[in-house]
Order: structure tokens, then sequence, then C-alpha cells
């Protein structure tokens, strides 16, 4: 019973209590949307698959304090990029240029899949080769399968 009652505290409380929401991005409305529109368009390190306006790893909600300082010292969006560039690479760019540094970001997905489709065929052909060069059995090879199976030979 104590349990119980326990649980309904702690549930009410949870309740009750008011929910953390995420620290305001700014407090110019023309500096928030330039944090959420430089933070889309960034890449978070550590999840790789989201930009760093969705991602809650610590290294994005850094990124983010990083941007909004340098908003606030007065930075223009392409010096802000050029700086995250500068420190973590072209891969922290949701889009990054295509240059000899980063065609295989760019190449690596089509070089994959044909790679994938050339095995493929190949594989398709060799099972088809080994299918249609099958040579009919010898005669003792056929008197052989009969006996391994119980059939009567056959004359």
């Amino acid at each position: 019973m104590k349990r119980l009652l326990l649980a309904l505290a702690l549930a009410l409380v949870a309740q009750l209590a008011p929910a953390k929401d995420a620290a305001p991005l700014a407090d110019d409305p023309v500096a928030e949307k330039r944090l959420v529109k430089l933070s889309e368009e960034l890449r978070c390190l550590v999840c790789q698959n989201q930009n760093i306006a969705d991602s809650n790893a610590e290294l994005a909600q850094d990124l983010r304090r990083e941007i909004r300082g340098m908003i606030r010292a007065g930075k223009s969006d392409q010096e802000i990029v050029d700086f995250m560039v500068a420190r973590y690479g072209d891969f922290v760019l949701y889009r990054p240029p295509l240059k000899a540094t980063t065609v295989i970001l760019w190449a690596g997905p089509l070089l994959l899949l044909l790679i994938g489709l050339a095995a493929l065929v190949r594989y398709l052909r060799q099972r088809n080769n080994r299918v249609t060069d099958d040579a009919p059995l010898s005669a003792a090879e056929a008197r052989r399968a009969d006996a391994l199976l119980g059939d009567p030979p056959q004359s």
C-alpha cells in the first residue's frame, strides 16, 4: 500500500512539475531565425544523421552555443560556416562542396550501388552457367543414382 501511494505521489509530482523547455535560442527573433537556419545546415558530428538543430548530443548543444555567441559578436552566416568548416572539416556541412576531398561523399553511394549491381550480375551469370553447363549423367552415374534412390534400373 505504501508503495502504491508513493508511486501515485511521484506520478502526481511529475505531472505538476514544469517540463524543462529547451533553452531559448536567442533574445532577438532575427538572431533566433539565423541560429535555426545555420543549425539546420550543419551536421551533428556525434549523430551524423541529424543536423545540430535536431540533435540533443552535448556537442550539438555546444555548437549551438558557439553559433549563438558568434551571432551576438556580429559574425555573418558565411563567417560562422567557414569557422565550423575550418574547425571540423567539410563533413560538418549537410551539403559539402564538390571538391577532391569530398568527392567520396558525393560519389560513394553511387559507387557502392554500381559495385553491388556488378556483383549481382556476375553472380547471376555464374549461376546460370552452372545450371546450363550440366552434362547428362553417364550410364554408370545413372545406375549409381538409381541404386541410391532405390529405383529399378532402366534398360
